[in-house]
């Protein structure tokens, strides 16, 4: 389906005039008809003439069409496609044609539409209103946050991740005819997409673990890689709703962590691994300072010691330099050997 969009002249404002006018000449056809014959018991000429004007009237307010800067109004004659209205204005057209949109009743979850219980807002139950009333479609950018879901990242860890899409419709022709719903339809297609795309990547940087699709390992992970795996998923859902003629400008991860069945125990791992690292910098850390120790007392000839007592020493100053707490001193009065 292509989409047509309707160029025609601004006439709402002129057909307006014409129908306040129709009205009032039919007020004066039954006032006219009244005086001239007001012992009749049926209507006369004038009469009729007056209620065919109001019926015609009635017809012609039905083609009057009011468009706010970035909607859209698909039209339909008789079931066949006709065109477009994009442009902001007062539009007269066709009485009998009739405005299209399946996804006029369709609330996401959108920036004012639901709260954060079971209840309906005010704005909710507003839009769900305003939309049996208006068949309007918005090409303004809007933001889908669905809610989050728990997804097994490429180990095996349930994560929880939430998404939130930028995304509007460029094609309407598409957008309402090409599917069902076109505001259900993208958010399934995030939902896939979201799914899709986490299961590639681990939580955090894992070794062996090739997420690009080049046969090789890489860092790539979705705590680090936050802006590259939300650029994935926008690509994959625009690939999906370029059917339903809509655009996704741009995807964000709101959300990312473990699920929490094992929240705790990977915070103790991090916990760990944390511990680990630390204590790995201590100890090359030590060692590099014994070194230097042994080799300036050798170099400046303080004190020649053997290999026992250069292994003593070492594992005295191991201590000390390793040691959570500090060390107790003991002094020697006697001999060192």
């Amino acid at each position: 389906m292509e989409e047509k969009v309707l160029t025609k002249k601004k006439n709402g404002m002129a057909v307006l005039i014409l129908i306040i006018a129709m009205y009032g000449l039919a007020v004066m056809m039954f006032v006219m008809d009244a005086m001239g014959n007001p012992d009749a018991d049926v209507p006369g000429v004038q009469a009729l003439l007056g209620i065919l004007l109001i019926i015609a009237a009635t017809i012609l307010i039905a083609g009057l069409k009011v468009l706010k800067p970035q909607e859209a109004l698909v039209l339909t004659l008789f079931g066949k496609y006709i065109g477009t209205l994009k442009s902001d204005g007062f539009y007269f057209v066709n009485p009998f044609c009739t405005t299209f949109n399946p996804a006029a009743g369709t609330v996401l979850g959108q920036s004012g539409d639901v709260d954060a219980g079971n209840g309906k807002t005010d704005a909710r139950k507003n839009a769900e209103l305003k939309a049996a009333e208006s068949k309007r479609i918005s090409l303004k950018i809007m933001t889908l946050s669905n809610a989050k879901q728990k997804v097994n990242d490429v180990l095996g860890n349930p994560v929880e991740v939430g998404v939130a899409v930028m995304w509007r419709v460029t094609d309407t022709a598409k957008a309402v005819f090409n599917v069902d719903n076109y505001k259900e339809y993208l958010s399934l297609q995030c939902d896939t997409a979201v799914r899709d795309i986490v299961k590639i990547y681990p939580y955090d940087v894992a070794k062996n673990v090739d997420t690009t699709g080049d046969g090789k390992a890489d860092d790539g992970s979705l705590r680090g890689s936050t802006t590259v795996v939300a650029e994935r998923i926008r690509k994959q859902i625009q690939d999906k709703v370029e059917i339903a003629g809509l655009e996704i400008v741009e995807a964000r991860i709101t959300y990312l962590a473990y699920a929490p069945e094992i929240a705790s125990v990977m915070l103790q791992r991090q916990q760990a691994s944390a511990v680990v690292d630390a204590r790995k910098m201590i100890v090359d850390g030590a060692v590099g300072m014994v070194e230097m120790a042994l080799e300036q007392l050798k170099k400046d000839g303080v004190v020649d010691l053997d290999e026992e007592r250069k292994a003593a020493m070492v594992s005295n100053l191991m201590v000390v330099l390793c040691g959570n707490h500090d060390a107790q001193p003991v002094v020697n009065s006697g001999s060192l050997y």
